[in-house]
């Protein structure tokens, strides 16, 4: 047997003639390792990131949050274990700016102490964040200055209390983009908190203390000795570990997602590597012949050509993985607003390392569905060669391969997801795309041969006849182009669905402004001020803020000290805001028992949400005792509700009848509409004036800000979607240019029997439209069924597809692929025929 040197010296000179057709190879898996290694690159700098900044993105050692206020117990525990704590106090409340008479709905953060303990609050100037801390003065987001004309020495209401502006907010512990723009900051002094007039019955308000401890290490022990007691009090504990954990499970999870979507666009330039190996192996049927006459044995003539497709995926899979890690660069810009810190991106070895790896094992492992074939050529083949195709393989050899193929699929998405069961439906998924695109290009290959249009022209004909020829593409282009074709559209209807909803939430009969903690007393004045300006009154919901107590025998105790029931603690230890009424809104639906809107005697009838009542094993017949206030509350689950909770009115998790909480103490929220931009900032200022504890949430502000964030996640999503795309063209143009050596003969008999350059070039132009009408239409087809699935189980919408972008697709997609394959035999078409045989020769 010939040696290793042998071995690779045979595939060195083999690959000299061919090389322009492996490098078209590799080119297929190039896009794909360079998605897939940035994204790797990029969970690799993120999870380094957050390990170095996880105290400062909390800012301190510990954090305890609480629903009220912390007890003399509680802060003397705080202040015997801590070297310095903070304490901080937020919750929404409308601003209010003099000079432009501008307002608007924001976090206020109300602290004490000289927190952040680590990382900073970022300010303008630098000497902001510590002078605001000494007198009647705030920090004010900087993009809320810049909207409202506003900067440092001018003022800001809260409340009761005007405020000097001391410097505006650029960054703080934990703050990212998205949120800033949803609900921006301002700090103000926890001293001056009382005299805002803020802290009213009913506002929902955030306690926090924060720990600087003497010896950080000492913060597991203190969990150890103290977490029981701090739950009964119902405190919550976070640490640089829980930060840690939590932040890095969000951007784990877009990795992930991330990752899934590059291995698409891998796996989609895999199939073009698949039929042009497919491809190049027939071609080689004669070469290999040779080889075995001259004494080479199946087993080296198959290491030959294995080797030659190691080397091209090593070098595809190299050039790929250092163009991803020059393109992980830019992947900061792109999620700058969802993270926490500025990102610096560094070039990460393991990350190339494994799109590498990755890069060969997927290129060979593809490669041998046709490899497999060359222990079968034997030496009589180079006298049938000129009488018989390339040889049929039914190797059996060929369903280990496939196998080998779904497994690697499956575990690289359980590596990736790290749970079988999301692995399996996402390989299944993937499997079934694939199986389902090859599926349709067939059948129709099949109906085309079945009901071939006799009665058309010779040369529609002809292009049209090549789609089931031997050495058609269509296969390969289905699959290639109609997979990245089904993911642009599928993105674009989606988001289609999703702009459609919020156009319907902002139709003219819907509220477009919410009022809330309305006090009793002022709910007749403020009423009144909304009839007066001609607005309509579309709500006035009554909320009640209760606890509950028990459920049935259990009470929180009793829930604390079972294991098996340590899940339901939270429905102990949150407080529920509750309305009444005496009948359904329009956005529920009873699913179990009856709704009773009138209380008589005995045990209070109420309604509860479906799901909040299937995640704490709630049914109907169940005694829940609630805490309104003070006075406790017998009642009985006499139905269940399913809630829309999209609808842009106010909804419940539970419902009281009415007659038993009327004279409970209470607040209301208001919804109307506003015509105008003009009118809104009108009535926004004039309740901000009279009634400053009131917060308005203006619906249309609300939409522009999730529009944004849903064109941001839209664009890292097409991002995505593109690799998918280009890797389809590169799959199209390698389908093409192979194809180009399999339509010489044809076209060399076509220019024999007397055909001129136009009537080829025709032909060859049907062909490429039928491929690419074929590809394009079926991706739509999947993508227009996937949308509607979408919008049937998931949005829950009707399904009113915008044809416009979808046409348009489909006509780009069609036109590409015929432009690429008339520039690909137009140089045959300029030569003569016997200068082509000459070539073949």
């Amino acid at each position: 047997m010939n040696g290793a040197s042998w071995l690779l010296k045979m595939a060195w000179r083999d690959s000299r003639r061919n090389r322009s057709r492996l490098f078209l190879f590799m080119a297929s898996i190039v896009l794909g390792i360079a998605a897939l290694t940035a994204i790797y690159s990029l969970g690799f700098n993120l999870n380094n990131q957050i390990d170095e900044q996880a105290a400062s993105l909390l800012g301190a050692d510990m954090e305890w949050v609480g629903n009220k206020p912390f007890e003399a117990s509680e802060r003397a525990l705080a202040d015997s274990v801590a070297a310095a704590t903070s304490e901080e106090m937020s919750f929404g409340s409308m601003v209010y700016f003099p000079a432009t008479g501008g307002s608007r709905l924001v976090q206020i953060r109300a602290l004490k102490g000289d927190f952040p303990y680590y990382g900073t609050l970022e300010t303008l100037p630098a000497a902001a964040s510590a002078d605001f801390r000494t007198g009647k003065k705030a920090l004010v987001d900087q993009n809320l200055l810049l909207q409202y004309r506003a900067g440092v020495g001018d003022s800001i209401k809260v409340g009761e209390v005007t405020f000097e502006i001391a410097g505006s907010l650029i960054d703080a512990p934990g703050q990212t983009g998205i949120v800033a723009a949803v609900a921006p900051v301002v700090y103000i002094p926890l001293s001056y908190l009382e005299a805002t007039g803020l802290e009213q019955k009913g506002s929902r308000i955030n306690y926090r203390l924060l720990l600087r401890m003497p010896d950080p290490s000492g913060v597991d022990t203190f969990i150890k000795n103290h977490k029981e007691r701090l739950e009964t009090a119902e405190v919550t504990i976070r640490t640089v570990e829980d930060q840690k954990d939590s932040t890095g499970r969000l951007f784990r999870n877009l990795t992930v997602f991330l990752g899934l979507a590059g291995f698409v666009a891998l796996l989609l330039g895999c199939v073009g590597v698949a039929s042009a190996v497919h491809i190049y192996v027939k071609e080689k049927v004669n070469t290999i012949a040779i080889l075995r006459c001259l004494g080479v044995r199946a087993k080296e003539a198959f290491l030959i050509f294995l080797i030659q497709i190691i080397c091209i995926g090593f070098t595809g899979s190299l050039i790929g993985a250092l163009a991803g890690s020059f393109l992980q660069r830019f992947l900061p810009v792109l999620l700058a607003d969802f993270l926490p810190f500025a990102l610096d991106p560094v070039i990460s070895v393991p990350a190339i390392a494994q799109g590498i790896l990755l890069g060969v094992i997927i290129s060979v492992l593809f490669s041998l569905i046709s490899f497999i074939s060359i222990r079968n050529i034997s030496p009589l083949h180079v006298f049938r060669i000129s009488f018989e195709d390339s040889p049929v393989d039914k190797d059996p050899l060929r369903w280990l391969i496939y196998s080998l193929i779904c497994v690697f699929i499956l575990v690289f998405a359980f590596w990736q997801l790290q749970d079988w069961s999301t692995a399996f439906a996402f390989s299944a998924g993937i499997m079934g795309a694939f199986l389902l695109l090859v599926g349709v290009a067939r059948g129709i290959t099949w109906l085309i041969r079945r009901f071939f249009p006799v009665h058309w022209g010779y040369l529609a004909r002809q292009g049209l006849a090549n789609l089931f020829r031997p050495n058609n593409q269509t296969v390969i282009l289905v699959v290639a182009i109609g997979l990245g074709t089904m993911l642009i559209c599928t993105l674009l209807l989606s988001r289609d669905m999703l702009l459609n909803q919020i156009q319907v939430s902002t139709s003219e009969d819907r509220p477009n402004m919410v009022l809330f903690d309305v006090q009793e007393e002022q709910l007749q004045a403020l009423s009144q001020l909304i009839t007066d300006r001609n607005l309509p009154l579309l709500q006035s919901v009554p909320i009640v803020n209760t606890r509950l107590e028990k459920m049935n025998s259990l009470d929180a105790a009793a829930v604390r000290k079972d294991s098996t029931r340590r899940r339901l603690q939270g429905m102990f230890r949150r407080e529920y805001r509750v309305t009444y009424r005496d009948t359904l809104s329009t956005t529920e639906k009873i699913t179990k028992g009856s709704w009773v809107g009138q209380f008589t005697n005995g045990l209070v009838p109420v309604s509860v949400e479906a799901g909040f009542a299937d995640r704490n094993r709630i049914d109907l017949g169940d005694t829940l005792q609630f805490n309104v206030q003070g006075s406790l509350v017998m009642a009985s689950v006499a139905s269940l509700r399913e809630v829309d909770w999209r609808g842009m009115q106010t909804n419940f998790v539970i419902v009281f009848p009415k007659g038993i909480l009327e004279e409970a103490p209470q607040f209301h929220v208001l919804l109307t509409r506003m015509p105008t931009l003009d009118q809104s900032a009108d009535f926004q200022q004039e309740v901000v004036t009279h009634y400053p504890n009131v917060s308005i949430v203006d619906l249309s502000l609300v939409f522009n800000i999730v529009d944004k964030i849903t064109d941001k996640v839209g664009f890292v999503i097409r991002f995505l979607a593109g690799f998918s795309m280009l890797t389809g063209l590169i799959v199209l143009i390698t389908s093409v240019l192979i194809s180009k050596y399999q339509r010489i003969r044809e076209s060399i008999l076509l220019r024999t029997l007397g055909a001129v350059r136009k009537q080829i070039l025709f032909i060859t132009g049907w062909e490429y439209f039928f491929l690419g009408a074929i590809a394009s239409l079926t991706g739509i087809g999947l993508a227009v069924t996937a949308s509607w699935g979408l919008a049937r189980f998931s949005f829950e919408t009707d399904f009113q597809p915008d044809l416009l972008p979808v046409t348009f697709v489909f006509a780009a997609i069609t036109a590409i692929t015929v432009v690429i394959g008339l520039i690909n035999s137009s140089g045959i078409l300029s030569q003569s025929p016997l200068e082509i045989l000459r070539q073949e020769s």
